[in-house]
């Protein structure tokens, strides 16, 4: 990829370039393409479970290699909230993994694991092991006062074995038990992207993600264009219902796409379809690239609604029964 227009490329990790321990085809080859046109990556993960330097190490694993300083997880962001809201040496307890209570120690805080008078603040993250025990922790002190940050609230998790209970989940619990709701450190808030970009010098950085919610949202709030891949939760009659605060600028099927001119993948009308917006269906005739259908279709549903999609001719149903959409 090389575009004036973006001056680093913030990838999402969970969904974008991977899934659990299984690497997703074209991702390796897509970022390295961006590295080979000069233009800076970060990597920028809501997962808290893991240090910088674990994320980084994960990524060579898969074949892309990746610096400690390339990273950027939602831990961070969380610890660094904390640190510009609480006195150095503050209480925070923390329900998470050590990774999450590393980052808040290097923030000049004091990490526990159990309530008391002392805590001045609740920091949460996922965990594979957080339990009842741990909510209970949280529980009393949020209750009592303490200041709650998330590091974010992603309902799912995607792995290997598909989507699974995310941080957010755990998160839902604690309010309910509580009444109270946590500020939220990463994505879809800004902050996460902003620290990420100035860490690479840019200021008109691509976000690219799989998740409207999260990745894309959290590029909206910040000022960026992002770029929405569908190697993970985001599926073309999802893309056709977002929402304007969670609308992409670029769509492709995957990574491998980041070799092509970034117009190619721009939302918006493409060669060989035509889509008129009807009094109530969206009719569709041509004979394109699937994915250029679907380029075209988000861009007259958002302009007009959201409709019904009928198909004039036999490629058009083909396409659309290919997209899912039929």
């Amino acid at each position: 990829m090389s575009d004036p227009r973006h001056d680093a490329v913030l990838f999402d990790l969970d969904g974008t370039l991977y899934h659990g321990a299984r690497p997703i085809p074209g991702a390796a080859e897509g970022v390295n393409g961006v590295r080979a046109a000069g233009t800076p990556v970060r990597f920028v993960t809501n997962n808290a479970s893991k240090a910088a330097s674990a994320v980084a190490d994960h990524l060579a694993e898969l074949g892309i290699p990746a610096d400690t300083a390339e990273v950027s997880t939602s831990s961070q962001a969380a610890a660094s909230v904390l640190g510009e809201r609480l006195p150095t040496g503050a209480t925070v307890l923390v329900v998470g993994t050590a990774a999450l209570a590393e980052e808040v120690a290097g923030a000049g805080l004091r990490p526990v694991r159990e309530a008391s008078a002392e805590v001045a603040a609740v920091v949460q993250g996922h965990s594979p092991d957080t339990c009842w025990g741990d909510l209970a922790e949280a529980c009393v002190a949020v209750r009592a006062g303490a200041r709650w940050v998330a590091c974010n609230v992603d309902p799912t998790l995607p792995t290997e074995r598909g989507q699974l209970p995310g941080n957010g989940s755990m998160v839902t619990a604690l309010r309910t038990a509580t009444g109270r709701a946590p500020l939220v450190a990463g994505k879809p808030e800004p902050p996460l992207f902003r620290a990420a970009a100035s860490s690479a010098g840019a200021s008109s950085a691509l976000v690219v993600g799989d998740r409207l919610d999260t990745d894309i949202a959290g590029a909206v709030r910040a000022g960026l264009e992002a770029l929405v891949v569908l190697t993970g939760v985001t599926t073309p009659a999802v893309l056709l219902a977002a929402e304007p605060a969670e609308r992409p600028q670029y769509l492709a099927a995957d990574l491998t796409a980041l070799t092509a001119p970034m117009g190619e993948l721009r939302i918006g009308p493409q060669p060989g379809w035509t889509v008129d917006a009807g009094n109530s269906a969206l009719t569709v005739s041509g004979n394109g690239a699937p994915l250029d259908l679907l380029r075209t279709l988000c861009d007259v549903a958002w302009r007009n609604g959201h409709h019904e999609i009928e198909a004039l001719d036999r490629h058009s149903r083909a396409a659309l029964a290919e997209l899912g959409l039929s």
